[in-house]
């Protein structure tokens, strides 16, 4: 039996291929430190010990559950702009921006380790912004928005924790 091939239809949504392309390239990167900022708050969620505990069991878990989220809507602005999203260690750890960290650091140390992997996701997200605004790109950057709306506040209330 002849199985037909069928073609998919090209995107024509008003961004360029180039401009897409750069786009996706960009919200890979996101992923990426998105998705490894997941798992070391999940790390630390699980193993963290001291009189902090219950405070930050709680809070890591809040913050883990919403990146955890936050992947979905990522990759699947990556899917939408025609290209495939980043799904493994080997490339999540290739692009991101954010270290592993070794072993099991004390509360303070966990949350120091937070705050500059809060920080760098921001980053990343607002060095994406001047080609999503050339592009025209409203959908990418209010998705570039939320993030930055997140981790920023996020950073300053780990930060906040950190205060004499």
């Amino acid at each position: 039996m002849n199985a037909k091939k069928t073609k998919t239809p090209s995107i024509n949504i008003g961004i360029s291929a180039s401009e897409r392309e750069k786009i996706a390239h960009g919200l890979s990167a996101l992923l990426a430190d998105s998705y490894t900022l997941y798992l070391m708050t999940h790390n630390f969620h699980w193993n963290v010990t001291g009189p902090m505990f219950n405070t930050l069991h709680l809070m890591f878990m809040g913050q883990y559950t919403e990146q955890w989220n936050a992947l979905d809507v990522i990759a699947e602005r990556i899917r939408a702009l025609g290209h495939p999203a980043p799904g493994t260690y080997k490339e999540f750890s290739r692009m991101s921006s954010i270290s592993e960290v070794e072993g099991t650091p004390k509360a303070t140390e966990m949350i120091r380790h937070l705050v500059n992997a809060q920080e760098a996701t921001a980053r990343t997200a607002r060095e994406l912004f001047p080609v999503v605004n050339a592009a025209n790109d409203q959908p990418t950057a209010d998705l570039l928005t939320q993030r930055l709306e997140v981790h920023e506040k996020t950073a300053w209330m780990l930060r906040s924790l950190l205060e004499e």
